[in-house]
Order: C-alpha cells, then structure tokens, then sequence
C-alpha cells in the first residue's frame, strides 16, 4: 500500500495539484507585510445581513485613470512585466498563452516571473514603486491588502475607458474583486470547493451514485450507511488546511449559511473589525465535524502541509478509505489524469463522482476562490495600456476556453462555454461543469460576496490551527473564541497602520 499510495503523491506532485486551489499553498506565518495606506471609517453592522450604507465608498475620479488608447503611442515594443502565482502545469499553460500573445503582435512584449501566490504577495509589497510589475496576479483573499497600497489602477477606469464588455462575466466573479464601491481587479482563474466522491462506494452501501449529499445532515446520513455497508473504512476525509478545510471552506460554509464572516458586510461596506465566525453557526459547523470523527464517519487527514493532497489520497487508500472528500474543483482534471492509469484497484477515474460542496441546508453557491489580475500604476501611459491590451486578451472568451480545459480552473464568462476546447470537454465529461453550476446557482446577496480585510490569510491561518485543535478533540467554543482573539487583534493592528 505504500508504494501504490507514493505513487499517486508523485505523481499529483507532478501536477502540482496544490497549486490549483484557491491560493495556492499554506501559509504559517502571521506577519504582515504590507505597507500603511490611508485611513477609513469603521462601523460595527455585528451579524445582521442587512447591506449598510457604506462610509467607506471611494470616490473613483481620485483614482488613477486608466489611459488604454496611449498604446497608440508607441515607438517601438512595450516591455511590460507580468509577476504570477502559476506553477507547474499551470505556469507551462500561462506561459504557452504569452507566447502565443507576444507573437500574434509586435507591439507587446510580455516577461513572466513566477513565484508562489505568498512570495508573489511579498515581493509585491516589499517593492518600490520602480520595482513592481504591469501585471499582478493575487488570490481572492488580498483584495483589502492590495486596495491599501493605494498601487493599482483600478480596472473599472479601464473598463469605463475602453468600453470593453463585461456582459459575458459572471457576475459573482467580477463582484469577489469589487468593494467600496470600486472594481479593482479582473478574475482570471476561478475555482470553488466541490465534493469529490467514490461511486463505485455508494453503490455497495446501496446509495444512489448519481446522487451526491447536499446538506450537512446528507453528509453525516450518507457517511453512516457507506461506514454501517462496510463499503469504505470512513464516509468522509477531513483536512484541516489554511486554504481549504481549516480556513477557506469556513469562509464558504458562512456564505451558504447566507452569514457573514466579518463585520462591515464582509468588509465590503464598511472596513472589518471582526470576526464573526466565533457565532452559533460556527459552533454548530464545528460541532457537526468533530461529532463526524468522534463517531467513526470521518478521518483527519491532517492540515495537508506536505501534500496538498492527503484528503484525496484517502480515497485511493486501500485498507482504510474513505468514500468521500472536498477539495478545490482545479484539482479534478489532474485527479482524473492521476486514477486514469488503473493502478489502484478500489477508485478509477470512472469511479470518481462530483458534486457541489454540501452547505448547511442544502442550499446552493459557493464563494469565487482563485485569483484575479490588477493593473498596477506604473506612471507610464504607454506601458499601461499595453498591460491592459494582455489583461483583456488572458480574459477573454477563446483564452479562457482553453485555459479551462488545461488548468482545471473555471471559466470566468459565459461565452467561453460555446467554444472549444472547454464545449467539448464538458459535454464528453459533464463533472467538469459542477463548479461552474455551483457558481451560477449562487443566490445574490450580500453574503454571496466572501470576506475583504487586510490581514485575510492569517486570519485563515489563526482559524485553521483552532480547526485542527477541534479535530484533535478541544473544546469547540474555547478553541473558536481563542482564534476570534487572535484574528481581532491581527485586524485592529492592521487597520491602525492602514
């Protein structure tokens, strides 16, 4: 079992599997590197849903405009620079995509330096503002962060400026990327958390395979009948990841429980000053979980440091497997590839089913993970308009066609479900459309928008070394109120310096 299992995190790792979720790795720092920006007005809106009127809205005419028709003015090849978050397969994908741009025309010339999203995050902020690049890429949970280096051209002024048409995009995507009244950034890789689930299991606890849980109670019914069969050793694997099951997925199951995660309207009308997930909804999510483990229907896998990967791996594990685990939906299409070779007796590629990630009550939609692109203020005209002619093409309907289809990563409009190569994919392989689905069947509302606060990824981290501690057995209001501490001091430090 220790070969076949070696293997299979060989050959994930060989994919970089990890790098395809939402941001990219775990983090276990909890410094902050970003530099103070300006001030604004904090207000307390507690738990209630309700959209206050927001008291930190921008005035957008004091933002740097955004001159696209300068690349007009051109003499000769713009240089611009392009700093990413993509590696392995994805970065070989981003980089066959600027070189297919920088030879359909001699007026750009793209340069790619990649990095993981943190160094990429770092570098960013330890720069000058002569050292920063055209083009940043950043996940979804630095969106506060980066709005304070008061560095990006917001893509709203491009936008208004070019006319370039937005229609085709998912609403939900544009909206995780816009706040205080303000589009910063474009998505480009989009994912969300899904269930991935063995068939073949389901089938020999007597559940239908076609019928994944969607609830909670689902969930913990499913996982008793597959445990109770002696069809799989667990129903469910559990991990306790900074950007997944310790930190990311909370983020989601708030957003399905239609609860904000922080105060201020997840920090989108007014700048957060808390944490609100130390809630009943909190306990009780929690409490579901640890009650999982403690009865025998879910198996801690651990917070996923080494692999990325180790919830999945439980899957393919052949004396003790589980019959179900969540994961990001970028991973589907390397997991496929994995179990497609038929060496692992108990899961084959045919056997893997997906669903949307069970929420609360069963109630669709899931919170945009991933990252988006930000034009940075260069002071140049030229250079930034040649860095919004590369962003409108990475965004596009063709690109993100085939970007899709290579990456696993959804597509961020409409229109690109009408070509190939992704209308073929999904129609040959109809899982590939679950992530999609889930985010069209996300209800609107304001808690359908995930959280924006400046110091986001270690609040991640805070909270998932409080998940695992509850996986571990502690108290689940104890270790939830410890971590709310130590999340609120890591935002009123951050929001005095900024």
């Amino acid at each position: 079992m220790r070969t076949r299992t070696s293997r299979l995190a060989v050959a994930l790792a060989a994919v970089t599997l990890v790098a395809a979720c939402s941001g990219g790795g775990s983090i276990t720092d909890s410094g902050d590197t970003q530099p103070p920006a300006g001030d604004s007005t904090v207000a307390d809106t507690g738990g209630d849903t309700t959209v206050a009127e927001s008291t930190t809205s921008i005035a957008v005419d004091t933002l740097p405009d955004c001159p696209t028709a300068a690349l007009a003015d051109a003499t000769g090849p713009v240089e611009i620079a392009f700093w990413h978050g993509m590696s392995g397969p994805l970065g070989e994908e981003l980089t066959r995509l600027t070189d297919a741009y920088n030879a359909s025309q001699d007026v750009v010339k793209v340069s790619l330096v990649q990095g993981s999203y943190e160094e990429t995050a770092d570098n960013y902020y330890q720069a000058s503002a002569d050292n920063r690049p055209d083009i940043v890429q950043l996940p979804e949970y630095q969106v506060q962060a980066m709005v304070d280096t008061a560095s990006a051209i917001p893509v709203g002024k491009c936008l208004e400026a070019s006319g370039f048409d937005t229609s085709a995009f998912l609403p939900t995507a544009l909206q995780a990327y816009s706040t205080s009244g303000v589009q910063w950034a474009m998505p480009f890789n989009i994912s969300n958390p899904v269930l991935f689930y063995n068939k073949r299991v389901f089938e020999a606890a007597g559940l239908d395979p076609n019928v994944p849980p969607a609830s909670l109670d689902d969930l913990r019914s499913m996982s008793q009948a597959i445990v109770d069969s002696g069809a799989a050793k667990y129903g469910l694997s559990l991990e306790s990841g900074f950007d997944s099951g310790g930190g990311w997925y909370v983020e989601q199951w708030f957003a399905k429980a239609q609860e904000f995660y922080v105060d201020g309207d997840n920090g989108r009308t007014n700048r957060a000053t808390k944490v609100l997930y130390n809630n009943q909804t909190g306990i009780d999510l929690l409490t579901f979980l640890q009650d999982m483990i403690n009865d025998g229907l879910a198996v801690d896998v651990g917070d996923n440091s080494q692999t990325g990967y180790d919830n999945l791996l439980k899957m393919a594990d052949q004396t003790e497997p589980s019959a179900m685990t969540i994961n990001t939906s970028a991973s589907l299409g390397p997991v496929l590839a994995v179990l497609g070779s038929g060496q692992f007796p108990n899961i084959n590629a045919d056997d893997v089913g997906v669903g949307p990630m069970p929420g609360p009550d069963g109630a669709p939609g899931a919170l945009i993970g991933g990252a988006a692109l930000w034009m940075v203020d260069s002071g140049d005209d030229v250079r930034s308009a040649a860095a919004w002619d590369f962003l409108t093409y990475l965004v596009g309907a063709q690109v993100q066609s085939e970007w899709a289809v290579a990456t696993g990563y959804v597509p961020n409009r409409t229109d690109a479900l009408d070509l190939e190569p992704y209308k073929g994919t999904v129609a040959a392989d109809p899982r590939f459309a679950v992530a999609y689905q889930q985010l069209l069947d996300t209800p609107d509302g304001p808690t359908s928008a995930g959280p924006v606060v400046g110091p986001l990824r270690q609040i991640r981290s805070v909270l998932a070394t409080a998940v695992a501690a509850v996986f571990n057995g502690d108290d689940v209001t104890t270790a939830l109120d410890a971590a709310a501490e130590q999340a609120n001091g890591l935002i009123a430090d951050y929001n005095a310096r900024n």
